[in-house]
C-alpha cells in the first residue's frame, strides 16, 4: 500500500494588514441591535487579551478568494506536472464574494476555476470543493489520503482558501477576528517510510450544528437579507475545549504514538487563548503538565483566523523554515488538529519522510 507524502506546499498571504486600532471607528452591537456599553478601546483591548490577534491579513478590493487559490496551488505546483494531477480538492465555505456585494459566487466551484487558472488540459484531473467549515483543508487531506492508498490516484492538490473579511459583520466584535488567506498541500504516493499516518474526524450536528452560522447584521437598520458570519464563541470555546484533545488522543493511538512522539501539533489558529486552553487538556488527558513552549508555534497574532488556510498557511512556513524558533527534520511527527462548522472536528499525524 502506497503512502501519502507531502511533496510540495505554497500559501497566499495578502499584503494588505489591518491593525488592531482601525477598528475605533467602528459602532458595535449585541444580537438584538442594542449598542454596546463598552467603549471601542476597551472592546479592542478585550478581543486582544482573549485572541492574540494584533493585526490580520485581507485580501484587495479587486481580489477573490479563487485569485488567492490560484496563487498557493501555483507555488505548490512549482516545478511539477500539472497534468498528472488525480485531484483538485478546495476547502471553502462562501465562494468568491465580491467587495461589497454579500451574494456568493459557487458556480463553477472554487477548483473548478483554479484547474482553468492553472491551464490544465487532463479531463482526469476531477475538481471539486469541500464545504466543511474551518476543519476544510485538513478533511481533503484525509480524503487525499483515501484516494492514494485505494491506488486510485498519485498526486493530489489540496488547497484551502477563504476570504472571511467579505462575510464579517463591522457591527459584531467578532469581525475583528476574521482574515483572508491561501494555503496549498501537494500529495503524493510515496513506498518511503512516513507519511499520513493517521487521522480520525466527527461531526456532532445533533445539538451543535447552528453555533456557527449566517444571519442579519447586528445593525437591525441594515438590510436584513444580507447574513455574515455568526458564532456563539462561549459554546464553541466549551465543546472545543472538550473534543479537540479526545480526537487528536485517538489519532495518535491509531498511529501507535503517544503525545512525547510529537514534534509539533499544529492547530487551527481561531483564538490564542483557546488554542492553549486545548494544548494544556490534550497534555492533561496524558497525565502531563509541562508543555514544551515550541510544540505549537502560532501565527494568529499577524495573520488573524483565515479558517481554513491557517493550517496549510503555518505548514508551508514551518516547513520553508520562515517560523522563528521552529524548525523539523525527517522522523518529526507533526500533529493537525481543527475545530470548526458543522461542529466538525479531525485530526492528523503526519510523520517527515
Amino acid at each position: 500500500m502506497p503512502t501519502s507524502i507531502i511533496t510540495s506546499t505554497g500559501c497566499c498571504i495578502p499584503s494588505h494588514i489591518v491593525y488592531n486600532d482601525q477598528f475605533l471607528e467602528n459602532t458595535f452591537y449585541d444580537p438584538d441591535g442594542q449598542r454596546l456599553e463598552k467603549t471601542n478601546p476597551e472592546i479592542i483591548q478585550t478581543l486582544y487579551n482573549i485572541t492574540g490577534i494584533q493585526q490580520r491579513r485581507v485580501i484587495g478590493d479587486e481580489v477573490t478568494n479563487t485569485d488567492i487559490a490560484y496563487e498557493a496551488a501555483a507555488q505548490a505546483l512549482e516545478g511539477h506536472d500539472r497534468e498528472t494531477l488525480d485531484y483538485i480538492i478546495v476547502a471553502q465555505n462562501f465562494g468568491d464574494v465580491r467587495n461589497g456585494n454579500l451574494r456568493t459566487d459557487m458556480v463553477p466551484t472554487i477548483a473548478a476555476r483554479v484547474k482553468h487558472r492553472l491551464r490544465i488540459k487532463n479531463p482526469y484531473t476531477v475538481a471539486y470543493d469541500i464545504p466543511f467549515g474551518c476543519p476544510g483543508w485538513l478533511q481533503g487531506m484525509v480524503m487525499a489520503d483515501y484516494y492514494i492508498r485505494s491506488g486510485d490516484a498519485r498526486r493530489v492538490l489540496v488547497i484551502g482558501a477563504e476570504t472571511l473579511s467579505r462575510v464579517s459583520d463591522p457591527h459584531d466584535v467578532d469581525c475583528m477576528i476574521f482574515a483572508d488567506g491561501a494555503g496549498a498541500t501537494l500529495v503524493e504516493a510515496g513506498d518511503t517510510k512516513g507519511g499520513i499516518l493517521s487521522h480520525v474526524t466527527r461531526s456532532d450536528t445533533y445539538d451543535k450544528a447552528w453555533l456557527l452560522r449566517l444571519e442579519p447584521s447586528y445593525d437591525h437598520t441594515r438590510d436584513r437579507d444580507e447574513l455574515y458570519i455568526k458564532m456563539d464563541g462561549h459554546d464553541i470555546y466549551k465543546y472545543a475545549l472538550k473534543t479537540v484533545p479526545q480526537v487528536v488522543k485517538q489519532a495518535l493511538e491509531k498511529a501507535g504514538l503517544d503525545l512525547e512522539d510529537a514534534s509539533k501539533i499544529l492547530m487551527h489558529q481561531a483564538n490564542a487563548k483557546m488554542d492553549h486552553a486545548i494544548l494544556t487538556r490534550l497534555f492533561k488527558l496524558y497525565g502531563m503538565t509541562s508543555i514544551p513552549e515550541t510544540i505549537m508555534p502560532m501565527i494568529i497574532h499577524w495573520a488573524g483566523n483565515s479558517s481554513v488556510a491557517t493550517i496549510p498557511t503555518l505548514l508551508d512556513l514551518l516547513l520553508k523554515g520562515e517560523l522563528d524558533g521552529h524548525r523539523v527534520a525527517s522522523g518529526d511527527n507533526l500533529v493537525f488538529a481543527s475545530v470548526g462548522a458543522g461542529m466538525n472536528v479531525n485530526a492528523m499525524v503526519y510523520q517527515l519522510p
